[in-house]
C-alpha cells in the first residue's frame, strides 16, 4: 500500500528507518548489580558504578549478553562471536559518567530482517542493520520544582538493545507494522516486555523524503517516541514539513527533533551529531566480548516457537484462517490459551468462540487473558457441551456470559438453570405443530413463494422451547411439516 505526498514539483515518497531502544529483561543492570525493577522510589536503585564514582569498574552482565543473542537469533540475524564496547562521549545532566558505554563499530548482532504483514494482505521484509548493547541514561524530572530539574538515576546503567532498521520503510503503516512485529518477537523471546508506556521500548524515527528514483536526501531524527500511534503520526507530520521546506526552495537540515502530539508538530531540538562528535573509542575497562558458537547454538535450541512459525502451524494443525491465526498468535498468552482449548477439539470452532464472544467478554469486563475468570479448561468444557448436543450455540452464549459473572463451570450453570438442549423429537414436533396452527396465514405466504418466512417458523419454535431445541432437529421437522 503506497503512501505518497503530492507537491507542486511532483510526487514525493517517504524514507524511514527506525532505531528502537528495547530494555533488556534482566534482574540487574548491564555493568552493575543494581536492580532494574520499574516504579521504585527515585535514586534507590543506583550503584557506585551507575553514579559514575571514580575508580568504579564495570562488570558485564552475562544474562544481558544472552538476551541480546536470543534477540538476534529471533530476528534471523548474524551473531558476531567477537564484539566490543566503546565509550560514546557527551555531556548530559542525567549521564553521570560523562559518557555512555555502547557498541559502535563492532556490535554483538549484525544484519537480519523482519517480515511484516499489511492491511491489504501484502507482506514485506524490513532489513535489520544491527543490534548493539548499551547503557541507558537516567531521567530528568521537570515537574517537581518551579525552578529546578531533578535527576533520577534509577534507569542509569539499565541494559538496552538498540535495534537499527535499514531505511526500508516507506509508509506510516509499515512503520507501525514493523514496531508491532518487533515487539511481538521480543515478548515471545522474553527479552523485552515491550511496554512503551513504561519507557522499556521507545523509538528514534529517521525521516527523509525524495522524488521516486532519487538518492536519499537529508534525514531528520525524531527522538524518543513512546507509542506506535505517535510514531505513525510523527512520520506523516515530519514528511509533510520536509516536502514544504524543499518545495519552498529551502534545505532540510540534519537535526534531532521532538514530536509534540498535542500540537501535531515536530520541533527542532539540536543539530544532529555524527559519530565523530561522540569521540568513540574502545572502553579501556572492558576487554573485547568473545562468545562461543556452541553457546550460541545452545541458546538457539532453547528458543520458543516464534509468531510466524506458530501462525503457520495453527493454520495447518487446526485448519483456521490466516487472519484468525494472526489474531491468536498476537500474544504468547493468547496463543497458549487457544492451543489448550483447541487441542483434541474442533480448531475452527475454538477459534470462532475465542475471537468472537470470548474476546468480547474480556473487553467488556476490562480483563486481560491472564486475568480471565474463564480459563481454557472451562471454555473447552463448554465447547464439549456443544459438541455432544447438551447445549446449542445460542444457549452457549448465555452460559459463557454467566461463567464470566460467577466463575462456575459450564455444566454447573446448565444444570442450575435447566438449560439442557431439547432433543426429544416429540416435544419439538408438538412445538412445531402449535406454531404452524397459530400462523396459518404465514404458512400460506411461505407456500406461495415467500421462502424467507421459513426463518420465522424456526424462530417461533426456538422461542416456544426457550431456545433449548436442537436447531438442526427443528429445521428438519419443520421442513417435513411445511414443505410436505
Amino acid at each position: 500500500m503506497s503512501y505518497t505526498i503530492e507537491g507542486s514539483t511532483g510526487t514525493w515518497e517517504i524514507v524511514v528507518g527506525l532505531e528502537v531502544h528495547a530494555q533488556v529483561i534482566s534482574h540487574s543492570k548491564l555493568f552493575s548489580g543494581a536492580s532494574t525493577v520499574f516504579g521504585a522510589e527515585p535514586n534507590t536503585q543506583v550503584s557506585l558504578i551507575d553514579a559514575g564514582f571514580p575508580g568504579m569498574l564495570p562488570v558485564i552482565n552475562h544474562e544481558c549478553v544472552a538476551q541480546a543473542v536470543r534477540t538476534g537469533l529471533g530476528l534471523k540475524a548474524r551473531i558476531n562471536l567477537e564484539s566490543r564496547f566503546d565509550r560514546k562521549n557527551y555531556f548530559y545532566a542525567d549521564l553521570p559518567q560523562g559518557y555512555q558505554i555502547s557498541q559502535f563499530a563492532h556490535p554483538i548482532v549484525g544484519e537480519g530482517s523482519i517480515g511484516i504483514e499489511l492491511s491489504d494482505g501484502s507482506t514485506r521484509d524490513i532489513g535489520i542493520t544491527r543490534l548493539h548493547l548499551e547503557q541507558d541514561a537516567g531521567k530528568l524530572i521537570h515537574d517537581q520544582d518551579p525552578k529546578l530539574s531533578l535527576v533520577d538515576l534509577n534507569r542509569a546503567g539499565v541494559s538496552l538493545m538498540e535495534i537499527v532498521s535499514e531505511p526500508d520503510i516507506r509508509t506510516p503503516e509499515e512503520a507501525g507494522a514493523y514496531l508491532r512485529k518487533l515487539r511481538q518477537i521480543l515478548r515471545y523471546l522474553g527479552t523485552c516486555d515491550g511496554n512503551m508506556d513504561e519507557g522499556s521500548m521507545r523509538a528514534d524515527v529517521n525521516v527523509s523524503v525524495r522524488h521516486a528514483g532519487e538518492p536519499f536526501r537529508t534525514r531528520c531524527e525524531i527522538k524518543n517516541v513512546n507509542s506506535i500511534r505517535f510514531v505513525m503520526q510523527a512520520i506523516e507530520i515530519e514528511a509533510a514539513r520536509q516536502v514544504e521546506v524543499w518545495e519552498s526552495g529551502g534545505t532540510v537540515d540534519q537535526e534531532t527533533r521532538l514530536f509534540d502530539p498535542a500540537r501535531s508538530e515536530t520541533r527542532s531540538l539540536r543539530s544532529k551529531e555524527d559519530a565523530h562528535d561522540y569521540r568513540y573509542f574502545p572502553d579501556p575497562d572492558l576487554l573485547p566480548l568473545v562468545i562461543g558458537q556452541n553457546w550460541v547454538d545452545q541458546l538457539k535450541a532453547s528458543l520458543p516457537e516464534l509468531p510466524d512459525e506458530k501462525r503457520a502451524r495453527f493454520q495447518k494443525d487446526y485448519g483456521i484462517t490466516a487472519y484468525d491465526a494472526g489474531v491468536l498468535v498476537a500474544e504468547q498468552a493468547i496463543a497458549d490459551f487457544y492451543e489448550s482449548v483447541a487441542k483434541g477439539r474442533d480448531g475452527k470452532s475454538a477459534a470462532a468462540w475465542m475471537t468472537g464472544d470470548f474476546f468480547a467478554a474480556l473487553n467488556r469486563t476490562g480483563k486481560s487473558i491472564d486475568e480471565s475468570p474463564v480459563g481454557a479448561d472451562k471454555l473447552g468444557a463448554m465447547l464439549d457441551l456443544i459438541a455432544d448436543s447438551t447445549i446449542n450455540g445460542k444457549i452457549a452464549k448465555d452460559v459463557l456470559e454467566t461463567m464470566f459473572e460467577t466463575g462456575e463451570t459450564p455444566l454447573e450453570i446448565v444444570e442450575r438453570k435447566g438449560l439442557r438442549q431439547v432433543t426429544d423429537t416429540g416435544a419439538i414436533e408438538k412445538a412445531a405443530d402449535d406454531v404452524i396452527a397459530n400462523n396459518t396465514d404465514k404458512l400460506e405466504q411461505y407456500r406461495g413463494g415467500k421462502d424467507k418466512l421459513f426463518g420465522f417458523f424456526v424462530g417461533q419454535v426456538m422461542k416456544a422451547t426457550q431456545g433449548k431445541a436442537n436447531p438442526a432437529m427443528v429445521n428438519e421437522i419443520l421442513r417435513r411439516k411445511i414443505d410436505g
